[in-house]
C-alpha cells in the first residue's frame, strides 16, 4: 500500500468517523496507474451498507465531464466538429434565431439558451422529448458567443440531442460505446442508470450545514434564473428512481474510479486506450471564455471547451492551467492535470453544496506526492 493509498485512507476514514461523511469513495490515477482506491462508512445509512469501490453515486454535474468526453471523442472520429452548426444536425433548434450557434458554443456555455423555464418539474426533466422541444422553441438571451452563462440544466440535452443527432443513438449509447466501455467502466459510468443496477446506488442524505447555507442564498441569485430552486438537485432529487434512470447528461451516476480513469484515459493511455488525440486533448482544454464573466454564478468564466480549468476551490485557472475537470453540486468531482498525469475523484452521499474540501485535500496530497 502506497504512502498517499494510507493518507487519503485515513482522511476519509475520520470524516466517517467524525460523522462529516456518510460514505466516500477517492480514486487517483497517475499516467494511467491506479494508485489511490479508497472507500470508506455506509453507502445506505438506514441498511448500513458499505461503500464498495463499484458503488455508484448521484454526481450531480460532474456528469457534464462525461457528456463533454462523448463529444471530443466524436469530433475525434470525425462525426461533427466544434464549428459545427447546432441546427445543421436539429433542426429545430433554429427557431427564433438560434441558426448560428455552433457545437463549441455549447461546451462553453456561451450558446444563449441557459436558462429552463421557472415551471419547470422534475418530470419534465425526466422527459427527453420534451425537454428537446422546448429548448428548441426557446428565444435566445444573447447572440451565441457574445456573453457567458451557466448553461446548468440545458447543457445536457444541447450535447445530448447534438449526439443523438448525428450517430442516431441516445448518448447514453454512444457513452457506454465509444468512452466507458473502451476503458472497461461501462457499469460504473451512466447517465440513466439501468433498473437492473439501482440496487448499487448509493442513497443520497442532505447535509444540513449546507442545505441551509445554500437555502440561505437571495432569489435573485443569478444562478436561480437558469435552474429554478424546485429542481436544483439535492438528495431527494439524487434518490428519486425517476431521475437515476433518465438520461439527464448535465448529471451522471458513477464510481469514482470510473470517472478518474475516464480522465486518465483523455490525458494518457490506460490499459492500452486513449480516448481522444493530444491535439483534440490540447484545444479541449484551452481556457476559451478569458475575458468574460459567467452571468449565471457571477464569478469569473474558466470554461475550456466542456471544462472548468483549475483545481477545484480557485477562480483563476492561469494557476494552475494544465489542470481541467468538474464540480457537483453536493461535493462529488473530477480533475486531471495534464502536466503531472495525475487524476482525482471523490465520490459521497452526504450531499453538500457548499462544500469541496475532500477534493481539495486530496489533490493537495497528490500534489505533495508526486509534484
Amino acid at each position: 500500500m502506497s504512502d498517499l493509498q494510507k493518507q487519503v485512507q485515513v482522511l476519509v476514514d475520520g470524516l466517517v468517523d467524525d460523522s462529516v461523511e456518510d460514505g466516500v469513495q477517492v480514486a487517483v490515477y497517475r499516467n494511467g496507474d491506479l494508485v489511490v482506491n479508497v472507500v470508506a462508512g455506509v453507502a445506505d445509512t438506514a441498511a448500513g451498507q458499505p461503500v464498495r469501490p463499484d458503488t455508484l453515486f448521484y454526481s450531480a454535474s460532474t456528469g457534464k465531464a462525461a457528456a463533454s468526453t462523448v463529444a471530443h471523442a466524436l469530433v475525434d472520429d470525425g462525426v461533427f466538429d466544434y464549428d459545427t452548426r447546432v441546427a445543421d444536425l436539429w433542426p429545430e433548434f433554429a427557431a427564433h434565431g438560434k441558426g448560428e450557434v455552433r457545437i463549441r458554443h455549447v461546451l462553453t456555455h456561451s450558446a444563449g439558451v441557459p436558462a429552463v423555464p421557472a415551471d419547470t418539474t422534475i418530470e419534465q426533466l425526466t422527459d427527453w422529448n420534451g425537454m428537446c422541444q422546448l429548448i428548441a422553441d426557446m428565444e435566445p438571451w444573447w447572440a451565441p458567443g457574445e456573453r457567458v452563462g451557466y448553461h446548468a440544466a440545458t447543457f445536457g440535452y444541447l450535447i445530448g440531442e447534438v449526439v443523438r443527432r448525428a450517430t442516431g443513438k441516445p448518448i447514453s449509447t454512444v457513452l457506454a460505446e465509444r468512452v466507458a466501455g473502451p476503458i472497461g467502466m461501462a457499469d460504473e459510468l451512466f447517465f440513466g442508470v439501468p433498473q437492473e443496477q439501482l440496487g448499487r446506488v448509493a442513497r443520497l442524505t442532505d447535509d444540513p450545514g449546507g442545505k441551509a447555507a445554500f437555502a440561505s442564498m437571495p432569489p435573485e441569485f443569478p444562478l436561480f434564473k437558469a435552474v429554478p430552486p424546485a429542481i436544483v438537485p439535492n438528495a431527494d432529487f439524487g434518490n428519486r428512481r425517476d431521475v437515476l434512470t433518465s438520461d439527464m447528461p448535465f448529471a451522471g451516476t458513477m464510481s469514482a474510479r470510473a470517472i478518474a480513469k475516464m480522465y486518465a484515459a483523455l490525458i494518457g493511455e490506460v490499459d492500452g486506450v486513449r480516448l481522444i488525440s493530444p491535439e483534440r486533448l490540447s484545444e479541449a482544454t484551452t481556457l476559451a471564455t478569458a475575458g468574460l464573466d459567467d452571468e449565471m454564478t457571477g464569478g469569473t468564466s474558466t470554461w475550456a471547451l466542456g471544462y472548468c480549468l483549475g483545481w477545484p476551490g480557485t477562480s483563476d485557472p492561469s494557476d494552475r492551467p494544465t489542470v481541467f475537470g468538474m464540480v457537483g453540486i453536493g461535493g462529488s468531482a473530477a480533475f486531471a492535470d495534464r502536466a503531472t498525469g495525475v487524476t482525482v475523484a471523490v465520490t459521497k452521499n452526504r450531499f453538500n453544496p457548499i462544500e469541496m474540501n475532500i477534493v481539495q485535500r486530496v489533490t493537495e496530497l497528490a500534489d505533495e506526492a508526486f509534484v
